[in-house]
């Protein structure tokens, strides 16, 4: 394991600076939190009118990345895709960073996180199956154990240079799937299940999400997959990304179909649960939305990125691809955010507008929370590089672990 360490402590001065960056947001963000687990959420901009905020929507969101796993483990496990098999690895690793993010940004909403213990059970009384705040711990926490210990086996076979062993792997990985499905549709109940919210109280959200999530995530590992190329040793075939990319166009054209329907259900039966919508695009009794820039601009950027993902053209192309996946994470993160959370509260059941925007706190303890998932990832891929590298290698005739091997993939 010492070369393990290695790789971890060892690397560019990019990567020291890159470390450096993500440990200084994380040390500014436990700050700002011991400030608000000391006063009390009072310093979040969070009200009676608004309960849920900005660590909520951010919550929503990754859990949505955590599920998008599920796009590279199909192609790979369940038809044995062999370009989409050598990089499925990358997905469950941000699979498990997503997870650990999602498990933190609940915990520093809680207004009394030392209570956690009553989510365990035989200790507490999580209140299962009754319960969606017990079912959602239980696929969130299974989803990660399940990533956890195939991404383990995986990487330790690797690391001793063998082929993993397909009774382990492939039975862990179709439950992945059904859990994968779980985590976001679970998510997605403990918002559709609020008789009093209508904006979020429709049978369609479920499906929404889960459209939504399988282009977030896959958008991330597009980018990823193009910088690891280019930093380190592994190869990742063109076939794959653009097999992703394709994938993606499905998941976005299905979530535009989805959110059209919607659309369609509130203004033309015009009810008085259209003013949650008139809230997010247009504004109330004359005055114009805060948040109607960010609705406008979630929509455009997924309509853009969706003709993008459409033509295998601009698919194909590299630049216009990037672009592409920028616009569908941008989109996807504000929908999952400001457009899902505020509107929902706004007005509130007594007809109440409070105009709600993250608090510097808030933000503060969102960047730590950040901070923290992407150097987890970070280390994560580095080690993987580094053992998937040694066991091509190897399998490739033998090579010495001396230094050059132990720098293999040290540029990251």
């Amino acid at each position: 394991m010492k070369v393990i360490f290695q790789i971890i402590f060892k690397g560019s001065l990019a990567y020291y600076l890159w470390v450096l960056f993500l440990l200084a947001c994380i040390i500014q963000g436990l700050f700002s939190y011991a400030s608000q687990f000391t006063d009390g959420l009072i310093v979040t901009h969070m009200r009676d009118s608004v309960s849920w905020g900005y660590y909520i929507g951010n919550f929503t969101f990754l859990v949505g990345v955590a599920a998008s796993a599920v796009m590279l483990v199909i192609p790979a496990y369940v038809y044995n895709w062999k370009p989409i098999k050598e990089v499925v690895v990358f997905g469950e690793l941000l699979a498990v960073a997503a997870i650990v993010m999602c498990l933190l940004f609940v915990l520093v909403d809680m207004g009394r996180p030392e209570r956690l213990w009553h989510m365990i059970p035989g200790i507490g009384d999580p209140n299962f199956p009754s319960s969606l705040m017990a079912w959602d711990a239980l696929v969130l926490n299974a989803y990660l154990m399940v990533n956890v210990v195939v991404v383990v086996y995986l990487l330790w076979s690797a690391y001793q240079g063998k082929h993993y062993n397909p009774r382990i792997v492939i039975p862990l990985v179709i439950l992945s799937i059904p859990l994968a499905v779980g985590i976001h549709t679970v998510t997605a109940f403990l918002y559709s299940g609020m008789a009093s919210r209508p904006y979020w109280n429709a049978s369609i959200l479920a499906p929404r999400f889960l459209a939504s999530a399988l282009c977030s995530g896959p958008a991330v590992l597009l980018i990823l997959f193009q910088v690891l190329r280019k930093i380190s040793p592994f190869e990742i075939k063109d076939d794959a990304i653009h097999k992703i990319a394709e994938l993606m166009a499905y998941a976005m054209g299905f979530n535009l179909f989805l959110f059209g329907a919607e659309i369609f259900k509130e203004y033309y039966s015009n009810t008085h649960h259209l003013v949650h919508y008139e809230y997010l695009f247009f504004g109330l009794d004359g005055k114009p939305s805060p948040i109607a820039v960010y609705g406008w601009l979630s929509l455009i950027f997924s309509v853009v990125a969706f003709l993008i993902f459409l033509i295998p053209a601009t698919r194909k192309n590299f630049i216009t691809m990037n672009i592409g996946a920028f616009l569908i994470y941008v989109s996807v993160y504000v929908e999952k955010g400001i457009a899902l959370i505020i509107p929902g509260y706004t007005p509130d059941t007594l007809g109440q507008i409070y105009a709600y925007t993250p608090s510097m706190a808030e933000l503060r303890v969102a960047c730590a929370i950040f901070g923290t998932g992407f150097l987890i990832f970070t280390l994560m891929v580095r080690v993987a590089i580094y053992l998937l590298f040694r066991q091509e290698a190897k399998s490739g005739g033998g090579i010495a672990e001396d230094a050059a091997t132990v720098e293999a993939g040290s540029s990251i």
